[in-house]
């Protein structure tokens, strides 16, 4: 209750006092700060009262002392005060003739700049935070002299991604590796089309025929319908992310036994088979990327001599074999991608090949969740290489140091002109002014606020404000918001 709340903060208050000596305290320790959560029962809606001491070194020389209200949800615009109201307020409250006036907004872009059917909004958030000074009227639009920094958070796999189908791909890998660690392979459900040994076959007897002479191929259709089958990308986007044409025989080995061309273990065992038995006889002679470094190009290489080991198809060897091959080819992949987008220095540290297996594939989730972010900021909010360099490096940086975190918030600071076109007719989601007067210790605050979400978890006013406010004038477009007020009061004890 608030009153109790308010008795506990003053005698709290009353503890830290170096004056109050009756209380018979000596060599008095600072105490943290001190918050009651109150049940918003007064006619302010109380929800917070809290205590912070003043020090100056190891004294304390006051107090303060905050009072946070909050109230709503509502779309009634007339319940929001003028700002020379609250100017006036602080100015009678704190005895001060100057205030000064700084602004805050925050702007949902993933919603005002969605294209239908381009990505999820569930679990994704990209959203600018605007600050500013001097503020002229309340929720008035941040002026283009604002500082501004995007905040993104986006999780992977939404169908209507452009890249979804490179998410499938890696999903794919992601079960390999995970066969690899348990023992235990989830493999997808046959599908109606081929068979995964029989389309390894005829792409053998294929590469047979041309190696013999009696193939006859245009090369630009086949490269086109490999860049078909590796890289589903949607048009706006294709400039960007560059369709690789230059695959060699493993990775295009890997596109015909990736996700449901491959349905069991046994299907695998036929596939590389197949391959081995190729090879062994000298029916093919194919071309690999120079650096490949799996079991197969190693296989491939020796057959270039005639000499191939022995391969024992058994156990877990098929399927290292398919995730090695894999990982290769989608590491090309994705670094196509970050090279074209020309940063000084594309890190190693996501390709290397001296760590593990399982740590490789972990390495290339963080890319696949980097290049989501890009194709976002380029897709819906028309960023160009100088907007995407710096937000490469961010991301970059993040995931050498940190595991894959797909709620981590990345953020860069951007000119708000880069954005505006997507907020400037929206309203914003929170938007907050704080008046200030006084300076160091001295210095007291007035902050008052909207947010479309409840800024507390308690406290606000029962739903029968939203029930009546959300049919203002019978529109469902007016925003909902809940009001926030923080008052200080300030006690010196010097």
């Amino acid at each position: 209750p608030v009153p109790v709340s308010r008795q506990l903060i003053s005698l709290y208050t009353m503890v830290q006092n170096p004056n109050m000596t009756s209380l018979g305290m000596s060599d008095l320790a600072v105490l943290p700060a001190l918050w009651a959560r109150c049940d918003g029962s007064d006619p302010q809606h109380t929800c917070w009262i809290g205590a912070e001491p003043l020090k100056a070194g190891n004294k304390v020389t006051g107090i303060n002392i905050y009072m946070v209200s909050c109230d709503g949800p509502t779309a009634d615009k007339t319940r929001f005060p003028n700002l020379e109201e609250l100017k006036m307020e602080h100015k009678i409250r704190h005895h001060s003739s100057v205030v000064t006036t700084k602004g805050f907004a925050r702007y949902e872009l993933i919603a005002a700049a969605a294209i239908e059917d381009t990505i999820a909004e569930s679990g994704s958030n990209i959203y600018v935070d605007i600050t500013w000074n001097g503020v002229e009227k309340i929720l008035e639009t941040p002026p283009v002299i604002s500082a501004a920094t995007l905040n993104i958070a986006l999780e992977s796999g939404d169908p209507r991604s452009p890249v979804f189908q490179l998410y499938r791909e890696l999903q794919f890998l992601l079960a390999l590796a995970a066969g690899l660690k348990t023992g235990v392979t989830e493999w997808p459900e046959p599908s109606e089309s081929e068979s995964a040994p029989k389309l390894v076959q005829e792409f053998l007897t294929d590469l047979k025929k041309k190696l013999d002479g009696d193939y006859i191929f245009n090369d630009k259709n086949e490269t086109e319908e490999i860049k078909c089958d590796t890289a589903a990308v949607d048009s706006c986007i294709k400039s960007i992310f560059g369709e690789r044409g230059d695959l060699d025989f493993t990775e295009q080995l890997w596109c015909k036994m990736k996700s449901k061309c491959v349905s069991s273990y046994q299907e695998l065992i036929d596939c590389f088979t197949l391959v081995i038995k190729s090879l062994e006889r000298g029916e093919i002679q194919p071309w690999i990327h120079q650096g490949s470094s799996s079991f197969l190009s190693q296989l491939i290489q020796q057959s270039y001599h005639g000499q191939m080991e022995a391969v024992s198809l058994s156990d877990i060897t098929p399927i290292q074999m398919l995730l090695e091959i894999g990982l290769e080819k989608m590491k090309k992949d994705y670094v196509s991608f970050f090279i074209e987008q020309k940063p000084l220095l594309f890190q190693d540290y996501f390709i290397s090949t001296s760590v593990d297996l399982q740590e490789q594939v972990h390495r290339v989730q963080k890319l696949h969740h980097m290049l989501e972010i890009m194709v976002s900021c380029t897709g819906l909010l028309q960023f160009r290489h100088e907007n995407l360099f710096p937000l490469t490096q961010i991301c970059m940086k993040y995931y050498k140091e940190n595991p894959l975190n797909e709620k981590h918030v990345f953020q860069l600071p951007i000119r708000p002109a880069l954005v505006k076109k997507f907020y400037q007719n929206d309203s914003p989601e929170v938007w907050r002014v704080e008046i200030s007067s006084g300076h160091g210790q001295k210095e007291v605050k007035t902050t008052w606020q909207v947010s479309t979400t409840a800024p507390v978890e308690h406290g606000t006013s029962n739903n029968s404000d939203f029930l009546s406010d959300s049919t203002v004038n019978g529109s469902s477009e007016e925003r909902l918001y809940f009001i926030t007020m923080t008052q200080c009061s300030q006690v010196q004890f010097t």
